[in-house]
């Protein structure tokens, strides 16, 4: 009787483990389709490019969740069965003196770290990670990283204030010979990161080549006004500030702020993008 008992608790610790499995499918499929499909939340973490493989993946995860509860629903019945008629016989057994089954040790049950896996998956539904923002970019590298090398640039518009990406601006201050930035109005956007030991701040965009592990950030040096608060989207105009020798690697990629305005977060903020927001 008592090894009969050992062999009931180890199919019951297997009767838990399974549900656990089942549910944890059913939640990460929820949770990536919550990130992806219902909402913006992946677009924190990846491009845009790579949301319709997190569509398809929650929705990969989901249906397998819920074929494997359904299949268990059906095998339910008919393994209460097997197990009642599996105890007759070892009751019979047992009533002529003799022993029956294996030894009585169950291996069967998950390890109780297991049960962390379920935090990612509830963190995508009620949870989420906050964006990358000031705190990564103020611990980043050469705020130039991700502006290449140009030999030639295109002649700029006559529009004022001129609309600009943080990577062009950038890039003609460092590398046009031409030096067409110098004394135009210009109008950018991006967040507030203040900038180290107290001294001023910077307008920034974070960019992905694909998603959060390989961000890059560009920073463009501000100057004129005092900072907002930290990760605070703002649309700033104004002109280069002069400081070093314009089209050469001393020029500093900043700007004399003559205005700036609050304006809302962008849905896809990690990519470098010419401003949209009137100034």
């Amino acid at each position: 009787m008592q090894r009969a008992g050992r062999r009931r608790a180890g199919r019951g610790w297997s009767a838990v483990k399974r549900p656990a499995q089942v549910l944890l499918l059913v939640l990460s499929g929820l949770g990536l389709l919550h990130a992806s499909l219902f909402s913006d939340l992946c677009l924190r973490y990846v491009k845009e490019g790579v949301r319709p493989l997190l569509i398809a993946s929650g929705a990969l995860l989901l249906v397998l969740g819920l074929a494997a509860a359904a299949f268990d629903g059906r095998r339910a019945d008919g393994r209460h069965a097997r197990d009642q008629a599996h105890e007759g016989l070892e009751r019979e057994h047992e009533g002529h003196g003799h022993e029956y089954g294996g030894h009585g040790h169950d291996h069967s049950a998950a390890p109780r770290i297991a049960w962390l896996l379920f935090l990612p998956a509830l963190s995508l539904l009620f949870f989420a990670p906050p964006a990358l923002g000031a705190y990564t970019a103020s611990r980043a590298g050469d705020q130039s990283a991700v502006v290449q090398e140009q030999k030639r640039f295109d002649p700029l518009p006559a529009t004022s204030p001129l609309p600009m990406t943080l990577t062009d601006f950038t890039a003609r201050v460092r590398q046009d010979r031409e030096r067409s930035i110098k004394g135009r109005d210009v109008r950018m956007t991006g967040f507030v990161t203040p900038g180290r030991q107290g001294g001023g701040w910077y307008l920034t965009r974070i960019i992905f080549t694909c998603c959060a592990a390989d961000s890059q950030s560009v920073k463009v040096r501000m100057y004129g006004t005092a900072a907002l608060p930290a990760n605070t989207w703002v649309s700033v105009t104004g002109t280069w500030h002069p400081r070093g020798a314009l089209g050469t690697r001393s020029a500093e990629a900043a700007l004399d702020v003559r205005r700036t305005t609050r304006i809302s977060p962008p849905v896809n903020a990690y990519t470098d993008d010419l401003p949209l927001t009137p100034s």
